[in-house]
């Protein structure tokens, strides 16, 4: 389990069922500042609004952005919870 932000990412068993492939490997966009959540390599996916991505055999992604520190992983897959926070209006999603 790493934490890039407001993103958690934890290693699961596999992709689940269903997955739709995702056309960039931008995991989130900044609210405020435009900067981005992005992996060099992988493939990222999408299932009912949650990414995964999957790091192939024999290679080693890193998912940089501006503000934070890079984060390298292993080959494998990921899935993407974006933290969220609670406000008197309802839950919401924390903007980077």
């Amino acid at each position: 389990m790493k934490r890039h932000g407001d993103l958690l990412i934890v290693k699961v068993g596999e992709l689940p069922v269903g997955v739709l492939p995702w056309a960039t490997r931008v995991l989130a966009e900044g609210e405020a500042t435009g900067h981005k959540h992005e992996l060099d390599r992988g493939d990222v996916y999408e299932l009912d609004g949650v990414l995964y991505f999957r790091v192939a055999d024999g290679e080693i992604s890193t998912l940089t952005h501006q503000e934070h520190h890079a984060l390298t992983f292993d080959p494998g897959v990921y899935k993407v919870i974006q933290q969220r926070e609670y406000a008197p209006e309802g839950w919401g999603y924390v903007a980077d």
